[in-house]
């Protein structure tokens, strides 16, 4: 039997996937999220943008110091202080990697570089050259690679291996591309440079919605690298999903001949885990992972899934780790067996945090009449995770009354162990407590979007409640869950406060009656 090529799993959920407008993760959510990964056995996780900003950096940091077995990434363009900042916070790396990137198209050089040929060339030389002085890992990536003149692209990937470059990197950066059309450009690019023992590797990008096929393709062309995010998430229309891609090779390993290392069985709860952190729901018939993509609802596939499941599903729902049963957790439930169960969850809290976690579950415990996985997931998401470093201004108590058309709210808040209490009326019990907050902490975000969704069906459900914010050219999602649906929309307009807070202290950015700078 032929032996299966090996596709590594290059992973950019930290870096091009956070990039998408309105996520906002802190450095708690990067490591967890860095953790399950690795534990899902990527290849490659790009940790961050270093350069970026000071909170990039250190997040980069923090998963290079604390996450062993892939191959920690940090992204920097061309410029030496970039490169310098990606070396110093992938320094602790078991195995770290500096990849560096300039764009290549026409249009990139001449609008946005401002250079030639030859200049680009120059600076792909000096770039790749400095980060060798650093790591024995180098990424190179040629930006808007699939809208690059073929010949010219060639010569840069050359300038690239010869001084140090041991992968290149093919992205269609604007999702330009089509499977045949690429495949075939992918082909030419490899044979073209003509150097043996590279690791060729594509980013695909979405929109046109081909992200996964485009990748597919260039798989079949001879790229052994695929770089990917959970859930598709990123830039614009997104990015290749890394679930698609990997169940599509190995679902039809006949067609593709390949393999990965990937813990298929880790996949739904990675997944579940993004789109909480992330606040970006899957939707229901996502493949692979969404709500769907193991129901059946007409009745001759009912009838063909009861006979054999194979009429119906190409892959199973333990393939990738999918739950047959909903996770039933109990107020007598001990802490040896509340850790194991967190752990199957895909979460890995020190033991400071799997005690505010256990706490958290005796309180739902008292409030409902059974905690499901999905309940806890969703109260460590917003109660542990997501405040980890940005937790501020904290609730302490609140009060609502509603009368016909309108409602009235009294919210006392604690600011560094200081406690204001204000009041407000509004045309309902969220928006009054909202007007509340605003007046207590003195700025006027917008609110974007506001929803509310029951975790689980049951009429005690927890809803969690998600708000988009923007203020001062900044944007966050805040996120918030309880029993109590007012006290959730209240916990997530409060989260998206603080994440301004935190965001506006990075950028500098001074807030209304807040000293932040």
């Amino acid at each position: 039997m032929t032996a299966k090529h090996r596709v590594q799993i290059f992973d950019t959920t930290l870096r091009d996937g956070e990039q998408a407008p309105g996520i906002n993760l802190n450095r708690e959510e990067k490591l967890q999220l860095a953790l399950q990964l690795a534990k899902m056995k990527v290849d490659v996780i790009e940790a961050g943008f270093p350069a970026a900003s000071p909170g990039d950096f250190e997040a980069v940091k923090l998963v290079a110091d604390r996450v062993k077995g892939p191959v920690i990434a940090a992204l920097a363009r061309t410029r030496h202080e970039d490169i310098e900042a990606a070396a110093s916070a992938v320094r602790g790396a078991e195995k770290p990697r500096i990849h560096t990137f300039i764009a290549t198209s026409p249009v990139h050089m001449e609008h946005k570089l401002k250079m030639t040929r030859d200049q680009v060339l120059e600076e792909v030389r000096r770039a790749v050259a400095y980060a060798r002085t650093f790591v024995d890992d180098v990424e190179f990536s040629a930006e808007d690679a699939s809208r690059s003149d073929p010949e010219f692209l060639a010569e840069v990937f050359r300038t690239a291996a010869d001084n140090g470059a041991s992968t290149l990197n093919i992205p269609d950066t604007v999702g330009y591309a089509v499977p045949e059309e690429f495949g075939a450009f992918v082909r030419g690019i490899i044979d073209a440079t003509g150097r043996p023992g590279i690791t060729w590797s594509v980013h695909c990008h979405n929109d046109l919605g081909m992200a996964v096929a485009n990748s597919m393709a260039a798989v079949r062309a001879g790229a052994s690298q695929v770089e990917c995010t959970m859930n598709g998430i990123g830039e614009r229309a997104g990015n290749a999903s890394l679930e698609e891609t990997v169940m599509a090779l190995r679902t039809r390993s006949d067609s593709y001949g390949c393999e990965t290392g990937i813990d298929t069985t880790r996949l739904f709860s990675m997944s579940s885990q993004v789109s909480r952190m992330t606040g970006f729901p899957v939707p229901p018939n996502k493949a692979v992972v969404g709500a769907n993509a193991f129901a059946h609802e007409a009745g001759i596939h009912q009838h063909g899934v009861l006979c054999n499941k194979a009429t119906y599903e190409i892959m199973s729902p333990e393939d990738v780790g999918a739950p047959g049963s909903r996770l039933v957790l109990g107020k007598h439930s001990g802490k040896h067996a509340f850790r194991q169960r967190i752990e199957e969850m895909g979460l890995f809290l020190s033991d400071e945090k799997l005690s505010e976690a256990m706490t958290l579950f005796k309180e739902l415990c008292d409030r409902k009449e059974i905690v499901t996985a999905e309940d806890l997931e969703a109260m460590i998401n917003t109660e542990i995770l997501a405040a980890a470093e940005s937790r501020r201004i904290v609730l302490r108590s609140f009060l609502v009354q509603v009368g016909k058309g309108h409602g009235t709210a009294t919210v006392t808040l604690e600011d560094d162990g200081r406690e204001a209490t204000d009041a407000a009326t509004g045309n309902g019990p969220v928006d009054a407590a909202y007007r509340a907050i605003r007046r207590i902490v003195g700025m006027e975000p917008e609110l974007e979007t506001y929803t509310i969704n029951s975790v689980t069906e049951a009429s005690d459900a927890i809803g969690e409640a998600r708000v988009t914010l923007s203020f001062e050219g900044l944007r966050v999602t805040g996120r918030g869950a309880s029993t109590d649906v007012i006290e959730a929309s209240i916990k997530a307009y409060i989260d998206g406060i603080n994440r301004l807070l935190q965001k506006a202290a990075v950028k500098g950015v001074r807030l209304y009656g807040k000293n932040v700078g």
